[in-house]
């Protein structure tokens, strides 16, 4: 019983709770990203190449061996060129959605911190050295 106590306060956290949901969002909008890559970007792109499907980029190692049931070998470059450019476009998106709320954020005033008011003890050692420095 205190293991499922336990585990119920852990979960119920909020730090937990948000995980959870910035998860369940990020997936989302992966898609999203992923179709604005897919959809939108690499077109284009493709057209200035003359044509070239990033998608279907391979370098090709090895033919295929149907006899033996052997796939063909190939390095699918195309499809790390999509995701990487997929990555840059959802760590942009990121950025802006924290400059973003960063900008929302009410600026912090630095509270001046008022002058530490002297002890009793430093009041004293402080009339002793001044008496100290005038008999020098």
């Amino acid at each position: 019983m205190a293991i499922v106590k336990e585990f119920k306060e852990f979960a119920m956290r909020g730090n937990v709770v948000d995980l959870a949901v910035g998860v369940v969002i990020g997936a989302a909008f992966g898609k999203i990203v992923t179709s604005l890559v897919t959809d939108i970007v690499m077109p284009p792109i493709g057209l200035l190449t003359g044509g070239i499907d990033f998608k279907d980029l391979k370098i090709h190692l090895k033919d295929a061996d149907v006899v033996k049931k052997i796939a063909s070998v190939d390095i699918n470059i195309g499809n790390f060129i999509n995701i990487v450019i997929e990555f840059l476009i959802i760590a942009f998106c990121i950025f802006m959605v924290v400059k973003g709320i960063n900008s929302l954020k009410k600026p912090e005033v630095a509270a001046v911190a008022p002058e530490p008011v002297p002890t009793k003890e430093e009041l004293l050692l402080g009339e002793i050295r001044d008496l100290l420095a005038k008999k020098a």
